[in-house]
């Protein structure tokens, strides 16, 4: 099947974008709720997380202590790669997995950190990019996440530039305090350039 990388920056409207492509019918793949379902209570990553890292960063309901791992791996590079080296392949195996299961004219897979992982580039057809300013950016995600400018700073710098996704892309969606009837009808546009390469 056809596949499509959706990616872009924290509070770049990654969601928004691959919401208005399913309304016409076309599947989502969203890794970011697979990383959640894999380490969620008693998520198949969590044994590995607990033996790796210890039980302090399991929830009492038996999913992940997110902020406690956030402060780890935003500090500690290492403890980061021991992270991903557990979640990313069960990830992998479960995107490739609803891939094949997936039924319509192509498939999206949203990847927010595609760019950055270097394999994902050769594993889709197609590149899309949500893009937007920084400071576009920071105002979303200190609405959204209640976080302050220095945390979604932080955040921003921890992820490819803005100049390295529209770079890598083949195709960019403009999100930049763009209303929602622009958005959609750029979604609109693209869509018909994916179903003609899809061949649908």
């Amino acid at each position: 099947m056809f596949v499509v990388g959706l990616t872009g920056g924290i509070g770049s409207g990654k969601s928004t974008v691959a919401d208005l492509f399913a309304v016409h019918g076309v599947p989502l793949v969203d890794t970011d709720l697979i990383a959640h379902r894999v380490t969620a209570p008693h998520g198949v990553a969590m044994p590995q997380i607990a033996a790796e890292f210890g039980d302090e960063f399991v929830a009492a309901d038996g999913s992940l202590d997110r902020a406690r791992m956030r402060t780890l791996v935003f500090s500690d590079e290492a403890a980061r790669k021991r992270l991903e080296g557990i979640t990313h392949p069960l990830i992998r195996a479960e995107t490739e997995r609803e891939q094949r299961e997936a039924q319509g004219p192509y498939v999206i897979v949203v990847v927010p950190l595609l760019i950055e992982s270097g394999s994902w580039k050769t594993r889709v057809n197609r590149v899309l990019t949500v893009d937007c300013s920084v400071e576009t950016q920071i105002a979303r995600v200190m609405r959204r996440n209640a976080f302050s400018r220095e945390q979604a700073l932080a955040i921003i710098a921890r992820q490819a530039t803005r100049e390295a996704r529209v770079t890598a892309a083949d195709d960019v969606i403009d999100n930049d305090n763009t209303p929602l009837d622009a958005l959609t009808a750029r979604v609109e546009a693209q869509h018909r350039v994916y179903l003609a390469l899809a061949g649908a």
